[in-house]
């Protein structure tokens, strides 16, 4: 091993000491410290090991094989010796491996088919911190399996920013062990808005400006975050040769990449050359990129986010942690004194949540559940989680699963369910496999699941982009070396290749013909939500089966297809886009899908035809695949629907005469003053909520619109009302009101269109209201009226709820006023003590 004394060796004697009193340990260690890799080799020979294995997991694959490649050099030896590791499509361990370092993943396969975990002593959860959905179901596993299966099993959790004290009780008498300090000090400058950062600038512009900065001030190399590879690429592009000396070298770093494109960008670069690695948070933990002195992070990460609402999930782009930040400044400091540059304020620093949010709370649950069930796990509550798995996720996981035939209804595991487990894939990409394989398309599910469950391998760009899972199938059948275009990635193209072989070799598929037209049939076995009926528009709308709107981009070729089935979907929004999909034809999805597919008579309102239709409807969940007119259908489907379409456009389109809105508006007037206790309530609102009881059993054989709108109200409206209370409505809210002079004049209530309004107005001549000292009142004396005094011309000359105060004070100005316009007409002094009239002139 090197002589290099990093921060974890001075606490190693502590570390021993932890694991020989405690089955259970947390290292805290920063970024640099050297845990990954010094700790493992130097617990080899610890007695309470005795000759059995290590295993290390990591969250990547990358930096799986980066910490096996560093501990074999440490070691001078060959990797694959003392020190192996296996991810998956990769392994490379020998009768003599006794560290293994693997990723979450094919711990959990491990520990699935052997609980006690035979010929492994310790099993250390690295980067912990990071919250992968895999290492919290690992973890979960590890120590349920101690207390049945494997008693003297060890535990180290390792991490750089995760807070012990949870972890220590979820772990129980756990020892802590925590190593202070960075090897080398990082230099953290912000980068403010201002002329040289502009804030409204593209994140790409303001990247390529700082490194081409930071190259001609700085040394050594610089390693760039990115949330992901469309920035990478374009960032990339801004830094062209031209702008560069020919000592500099652009390296991408993602997980698309090929290993040996993966390699390049971690090793140093040659003697005399700088290189510039651009990198998604891939980078972020666990690899010490040789000769990295500078740092140049955005600030930004991009995950996906699973809503089990729709079933689907949308990347999104939002600020990292200061627990990441803080970690991908940490690579600036691994072999010297570094420079961290920061596309933000040091003001909005403080904005960042604290932590990673754990994967548990951000992913699709499926997988989860169905190691559970495998476990003999119902209740995720059964084992011990740092973050139980959130319910609605994990309800929307199962009955996916006992949709796939992998679970029974009590959530107990089938043996389809114990087959899916083993494929290592996805449940849904599990299901399409083996039930492909049956339907004697197994060679051809292979290439599905593969490009699949992997990023595109085509590039897509603004002028040209073709969503047709087919064509990739054809792709991967043809011969490698005929494939020259430009637009493809071959890193992945290789990658999605091997992952095929793979699966065929797992299914034991034979060399057997791959038709690309029946990928569709296949994606609807995986994805039996998704598939998706053309909404018989120009623009590529389709509705999913889920109820889901979906849409391609016009000019796709598969915007014309009657139905297609989704494969990669962006949820984000109400109209998912589509990015790629197959066709489906009626014949396939009819057979395939036989017993889900049913024949339901409807009745229901149309709202765009005003009408109620019948229909017997052939479904597939929520697709109609064929309707035709329902013969005599069931008379009371048919009122459900009549009332449905009077509760969707309003009781106002019923045959509402003045006289009743005008009676409607007394009665909702006296409910507001005595409450409904008092007298009931015969708003619109309350009158759409009881048709059933007041307007149904007058309907008689009404059942058409045009015959409901013609039925008269009266009768139906007067019988809510009892006796007594129509009484009680005349006496106290009454529709006219007697004045001094005899005229019975109308009293407004208002309308329910625009509201009831709080006293209802008379509109009353003046003349007509001499000798009248107190205003009238309604409700049993509790409102006043509200009084419009008109002149002879019926014009308002005056509003008031004070008739008294009005003749007392304003009387006189009105007087002289009217007296100024009316002279023929009486105008008397004292309007107290003078005759009413309804008479429009003075006797002479």
């Amino acid at each position: 091993m090197e002589n290099v004394l990093l921060p974890i060796d001075r606490v190693m004697p502590e570390i021993k000491a932890a694991l020989m009193t405690n089955q259970r340990v947390i290292i805290k260690a920063p970024p640099g410290a050297g845990k990954t890799t010094r700790v493992p080799l130097a617990l080899l020979d610890e007695p309470w090991l005795g000759h059995r294995n290590i295993l290390v997991l990591e969250p990547r694959r990358i930096a799986a094989r980066a910490a096996a490649s560093r501990m074999s050099d440490l070691l001078h030896e060959p990797l694959g010796q003392t020190v192996g590791y296996h991810i998956s499509m990769d392994r490379k361990v020998s009768p003599k491996t006794r560290i293994e370092v693997i990723t979450e993943g094919i711990l959990t396969r491990r520990i699935q088919s052997d609980p006690g975990l035979l010929g492994t002593g310790l099993v250390i959860f690295d980067e912990f911190h990071e919250r992968n959905l895999s290492s919290d179901l690992g973890l979960a596993l590890c120590l349920d399996a101690m207390g049945a299966f494997c008693e003297d099993l060890k535990i180290v959790v390792m991490s750089a920013t995760l807070e012990a004290a949870p972890l220590c009780e979820l772990m129980g008498r756990a020892g802590v062990v925590e190593s202070q300090g960075k090897i080398f000090p990082v230099d953290t400058r912000y980068l403010e808005p201002g002329p040289g950062a502009k804030k409204d600038e593209f994140l790409e512009v303001r990247m390529a400006r700082v490194i081409l900065n930071a190259l001609a001030r700085d040394r050594g190399d610089i390693l760039a975050f990115l949330p992901g590879v469309g920035e990478i690429r374009r960032t990339a592009a801004l830094l062209n040769p031209s702008k560069l000396s020919a000592c500099v070298s652009v390296l991408p770093l993602h997980g698309n990449l090929t290993q040996k494109d993966q390699d390049r960008a971690i090793q140093a670069a040659r003697a005399g050359q700088r290189k510039v690695v651009l990198a998604t948070a891939i980078a972020e933990t666990s690899l010490t990129i040789e000769g990295v002195h500078v740092v140049v992070d955005s600030g930004l990460v991009r995950e996906p986010r699973f809503s089990p609402r729709t079933g689907m999930s949308a990347l999104e782009t939002f600020d990292a942690s200061k627990a990441s930040v803080d970690q991908r400044r940490g690579r600036a400091g691994r072999t010297g004194p570094g420079i961290c540059y920061r596309l933000w304020s040091r003001q909005t620093q403080g904005d960042r949540t604290e932590n990673v949010r754990p994967e548990i709370f951000n992913t699709d649950l499926a997988g989860l559940a169905l190691e559970l069930a495998l476990w003999g796990v119902r209740d995720p509550g059964e084992l011990k989680w740092l973050d139980q798995p959130p319910k609605a996720a994990m309800d929307q996981a199962r009955t996916l699963l006992v949709r796939l035939g992998a679970l029974d209804a009590q959530g107990r595991i089938k043996a389809h369910g114990r087959a899916l487990a083993g494929l290592g894939v996805h449940p849904r990409l599990g299901h399409m496999l083996l039930t492909g394989k049956a339907m004697g398309m197994g060679a051809l599910a292979c290439l599905v699941a593969a490009i699949v469950q992997e990023p595109d391998f085509m590039v897509r760009t603004n002028n040209a982009w073709d969503a047709d899972l087919r064509l990739r199938v054809e792709l991967l059948v043809s011969d490698p070396r005929s494939i020259r275009d430009r637009s493809l990635k071959g890193g992945t193209l290789a990658r999605v290749r091997k992952i095929a072989g793979k699966l065929r070799h797992t299914l034991g598929v034979k060399d057997e013909s791959v038709d690309p037209n029946r990928a569709g049939n296949l994606l609807a076995l995986a994805y039996p939500e998704r598939v998706a009926m053309n909404r018989n528009s120009r623009d590529g709308r389709f509705l999913l089966a889920s109820g889901r709107g979906g849409i391609l981009p016009k000019a796709d070729p598969l915007a014309w297809e009657e139905m297609i089935v989704a494969a990669h979907v962006d949820g984000k929004n109400t109209n998912a886009k589509i990015f790629m999909a197959a066709p489906i034809s009626r014949t396939e999805l009819e057979q395939t899908f036989e017993q889900n597919i049913q024949v339901v008579d409807r009745v229901f309102w149309d709202a765009s035809a005003k009408a109620v239709k019948a229909v017997k409807e052939r479904c597939y969940m929520g697709l109609v695949l064929s309707s035709h007119a329902l013969e005599n259908p069931n008379p009371e489907l048919i009122l459900s629907g009549l009332l449905q379409g009077i509760r969707d456009q309003g009781v106002g389109i019923l045959a509402w005469t003045p006289g009743l809105r005008r009676f409607q508006a007394r009665a909702v007037f006296l409910n507001r003053i005595l409450g409904d206790e008092g007298f009931p309530d015969l708003s619109d609102k309350v009158l759409e909520e009881s048709l059933e009881r007041w307007f149904v059993p007058f309907m008689g054989t009404a059942l058409s619109m045009s015959r409901v709108k013609r039925m008269d109200l009266k009768v139906p409206l007067l019988s809510l009302l009892t006796h007594g209370e129509h009484r009680l409505l005349e006496r106290h809210a009454p529709s006219h009101l007697l004045v001094p002079s005899g005229s019975k004049i109308l009293l407004d209530y208002g309308e329910q269109a625009s509201g009831c309004i709080d006293s209802p107005v008379l509109r009353v001549r003046i003349q007509e209201m001499f000798a009248c000292t107190t205003t009238p009142t309604v409700a049993m004396g509790r409102v006043p009226v509200t009084i419009h005094l008109l002149s002879p011309a019926q014009r308002p000359v005056q509003v008031t709820q004070d008739l008294a105060s009005f003749w007392d004070n304003t009387y006189a100005q009105v007087k002289k006023e009217l007296k100024g316009r009316y002279p023929k007409h009486f105008w008397p002094d004292d309007p107290r003590s003078a005759p009413a009239t309804r008479r429009t002139m003075r006797n002479s």
